[in-house]
């Protein structure tokens, strides 16, 4: 090189994307140890010791548990039916997550206004059992890997609206979820954003939620989450079970294929 400024720039250049990335792993490392120490005591094992009763209470008008709740894999079978939702149900004609599928055995096995729910704060009343059952339930398929199906065809359709919908940029920001999460090596402040057109890895993303959040003392399901992600989008607010919600946990639970669950987890 003939310019030994230009030569001696260009290596201080170089030293300080260096540094940078090396500040940017111990930032990460940092993170990763700081919620290693906070599972210890995850505050969201109470979330779902309280999900495990209100399972097998006879609650609602009819006095009926949810024990012969058919969440995909048979009445009263919980074991690995998280990892598998949002998916089609026959009775319902429709694609359900796994909170909107507790509403609906809520209200055909308990008798209880599944409106009513819906249209509940998150966190108040029979919402916030909802939450509860979603992480006692979820919790049952800790350690296994996400394989939602698609041989339907409304669950290839919800697919293909969540992808869309992921790309698409709107509100005063111009914003889309794929603008945080749509490719490697994003961030807010000090904090990864994972990468959900493909499997982030496990316990990442899609497979981290339900989580108990310690900057809030709450416990929030993917709806909550989605709903959350809007409002940081400058969205409106979705409508609990809409299409749009189950759109989006449809396309980056089918890109979460083979990630392992760690629900209930903890977050910042």
């Amino acid at each position: 090189m003939k310019h030994p400024v230009l030569r001696v720039a260009l290596l201080a250049a170089g030293v300080l994307a260096a540094g940078a990335a090396q500040a940017q792993a111990s930032t990460a490392e940092g993170i990763a140890k700081y919620r290693e120490m906070l599972q210890d005591g995850n505050p969201a094992e109470l979330f779902e010791m309280k999900g495990e009763e209100l399972w097998k209470q006879k609650r609602g008008p009819k006095n009926v548990s949810l024990e012969q709740c058919d969440l995909g894999k048979g009445p009263g079978v919980i074991k690995g039916a998280f990892v598998e939702l949002p998916r089609f149900f026959k009775d319902t004609n429709r694609i359900e997550d796994l909170e909107g599928r507790l509403i609906t055995c809520m209200e055909t096995l308990q008798g209880f206004k599944g409106e009513d729910i819906r249209k509940t704060a998150f966190g108040r009343g029979e919402m916030a059992n909802v939450t509860a059952l979603a992480t006692y339930v979820a919790t049952a398929s800790k350690g296994m890997k996400f394989n939602l199906p698609q041989s339907h065809l409304q669950e290839k359709l919800m697919y293909e609206t969540g992808k869309r919908l992921f790309f698409t940029r709107g509100g005063t920001h111009d914003f889309s979820c794929a603008s945080c999460h749509g490719s490697d090596d994003k961030r807010i402040r000090l904090q990864d954003l994972p990468n959900l057109t493909k499997n982030p890895g496990d316990g990442i993303g899609f497979a981290a939620w339900p989580a108990y959040r310690v900057s809030n003392s709450q416990m929030w399901g993917m709806q909550l989450r989605l709903n959350d992600c809007f409002r940081q989008m400058r969205w409106p607010e979705p409508k609990f079970g809409s299409d749009a919600t189950l759109a989006l946990s449809t396309y980056m639970g089918v890109n979460a294929k083979g990630a392992e669950s760690i629900v209930p987890a903890i977050k910042r």
